[in-house]
């Protein structure tokens, strides 16, 4: 082995190392309740932060403020967290029939709550995974944070620069500003964040907003005052958990009712005795494959119609194909369990599409649920509650589960955005849990669909957020020869190997099928998550993936 071999392989480690540190140090602090993030528990999770330095996170350890990750963490976290010195974890403890608005981040289904000026509070209802992601992307957050004060200042007795006062007047005063003072603040601002003023004016037009413009200026303002408030106020940032939130966590609470809502459902229908497919993916795909020709009148490219569906501007017409798909065989779900996981059921002896549905289906007349994406630990817990039997009056009813179909999106580590990916392992990292199966999803299945595929293992991760290029390129290069990552797939294994193998709910026999397009390649400068979403490219692999899947089960 070469130094430089050498080299990357203990890179590798200590990254694994750290990964290691900050789960202990995050399971600790939930069992705690309670932590400072720059008391001793916090700069823990901030030295395990800077030593692995993620990709998805940039310049975290350089002196410059990460613009790109800042994009990618704000829109996790609910609008306002920056301007609140108490963090407040709860389960869900009934602030949704208060007179508290609730705020829901653009990339993160969570309810959060403003209860003052100094307090917000987030529900976390989706396991484990929820609160690791949210801690992380805190720690993230304060360690920024930091960075802008340091520059904000210009002496010893905490005394700020003409930089942060001239910030600090158009923020708090709400001024309204000509383009040239505008372009003045982008200017000092680009000194507090240690960026050329180019990189700070596309930040700025990033992140401005509808009903505010000004949203980037209140972002840098907020984190530089609690940051400087912090170091020369003694006014301590705090980060809390409900004691609700910690006895339940982990017990399948919201799991249980969300697949005990999907059950009875199928009883109520009639359904409950009929072949069984389930297929995690997202809430237009199916639909849109089964009833988007006949709802919209179109004919001609599939592939057009699905992107024209994909764009914002064409709400309209997504809501004409759903009000159709509900009239012919589809009944929408709305989950209100606090899995926050819709589903739609799929009768399929109601829909007429004969290119797709072949005479034998129709004379089985299977039914699809189709269950938006889990998150993390989550897939364990209501894959494993879904496949349980359903129980009425002390009698047991099984499923008559014929496949299962894992859809979702992935970072890729041999390939580029929109590539797809054919799992045949799920090895879940940091752990000896190792899931080989048999993928009823072949790389020849995909011939001739003009997209490249990769078959081979997969990691699950336990944050996507917490991966640098030297475990996952280890990850790629050592015997493992990994493909790509994502954060479901073992613990969807987990739950089905059980209930199939061990436990009895379903038969042996059931077919199962994995399928990941990739969103980013994480190896890659630029191609980060952080770089942005794929956008109109994601159409086509999302609903090649989607056929492939439909024609498996229906033809």
């Amino acid at each position: 082995m070469t130094k430089k071999d050498l080299k990357k392989r203990t890179r590798a480690r200590e990254s694994s190392n750290a990964i290691e540190r900050l789960y202990i140090t995050m399971r600790h602090l939930l069992n705690r309740g309670f932590y400072k993030p720059f008391g001793v528990s916090g700069n823990t999770l901030k030295q395990g932060l800077l030593t692995l330095q993620p990709e998805i996170y940039g310049d975290i350890a350089s002196e410059k403020t990460e613009l790109n990750g800042l994009k990618y963490v704000m829109d996790r976290l609910p609008e306002g967290i920056e301007q609140t010195r108490v963090i407040y974890m709860t389960d869900n403890e009934g602030y949704d029939q208060s007179q508290f608005k609730p705020i829901i981040p653009p990339k993160r289904r969570r309810n959060c709550y403003r209860i003052d000026n100094d307090q917000m509070n987030v529900e976390l209802t989706r396991g484990r995974s929820d609160v690791y992601d949210i801690l992380t992307h805190l720690t993230f957050l304060f360690i920024e944070s930091h960075k802008i004060r340091e520059k904000a200042i210009v002496n010893k007795e905490g005394q700020t620069g003409r930089e942060w006062n001239a910030l600090e007047d158009v923020v708090l005063h709400h001024k309204k500003l000509s383009k040239k003072k505008q372009e003045t603040i982008i200017a000092y601002i680009s000194t507090l964040l240690g960026r050329t003023f180019a990189e700070t004016k596309e930040a700025f037009e990033l992140f401005a907003e509808k009903n505010n413009k000004y949203r980037f200026f209140d972002l840098v303002y907020w984190l530089g005052k609690l940051a400087i408030d912090e170091a020369y106020k003694g006014i301590k940032r705090e980060v809390k958990f409900s004691p609700r939130l910690r006895e339940r966590l982990g017990h399948h609470i919201y799991g249980e009712i969300w697949a005990n809502n999907i059950k009875k459902t199928l009883k109520e229908k009639k359904l409950l005795d009929r072949p069984i497919h389930i297929i995690s993916a997202n809430m237009h795909s199916v639909m849109n494959i089964l009833f988007a020709e006949q709802a919209l009148k179109l004919k001609g490219d599939e592939m057009a119609i699905y992107k024209k569906l994909s764009l914002s501007e064409n709400d309209d017409l997504r809501k004409k194909v759903e009000t159709f798909a509900k009239k012919n065989g589809m009944t929408a779900l709305p989950d209100f369990s606090g899995a926050n996981i819709d589903v739609q059921i799929f009768d399929i002896s109601k829909i007429n599409k004969s290119n797709l549905v072949s005479d034998k289906a129709k004379l089985e007349k299977p039914i699809l649920i189709v269950m938006d994406y889990a998150f993390g630990e989550q897939a364990f817990e209501v894959m494993d509650e879904l496949l349980k039997p359903y129980e009425e009056n002390n009698k047991k009813q099984h499923l008559n589960v014929q496949s299962i179909s894992i859809m979702g999106k992935a970072g890729i580590l041999t390939g580029k955005k929109g590539d797809i990916m054919i799992p045949n392992v799920h090895m879940f990292e940091g752990t000896a849990d190792n899931y080989p199966f048999d993928n009823d999803l072949k790389k020849e299945d995909f011939a001739g669909t003009d997209i490249d595929v990769f078959e081979g293992t997969m990691v699950t991760v336990l944050g996507t957020s917490l991966q640098n290029k030297d475990i996952l390129a280890f990850f790629k290069n050592s015997t493992w020869q990994a493909i790509g990552l994502e954060m479901e797939g073992a613990h969807y294994h987990k739950a089905i190997q059980a209930a199939s193998k061990i436990r009895g709910n379903i038969g042996r026999d059931v077919k199962v099928r994995y399928a990941y397009y990739a969103s980013d390649n994480p190896l890659e400068t630029g191609s980060t998550l952080a770089s942005g979403p794929l956008g109109v490219k994601g159409v086509k692999p999302t609903y090649i993936i989607t056929e492939k899947i439909l024609n498996k089960i229906l033809n």
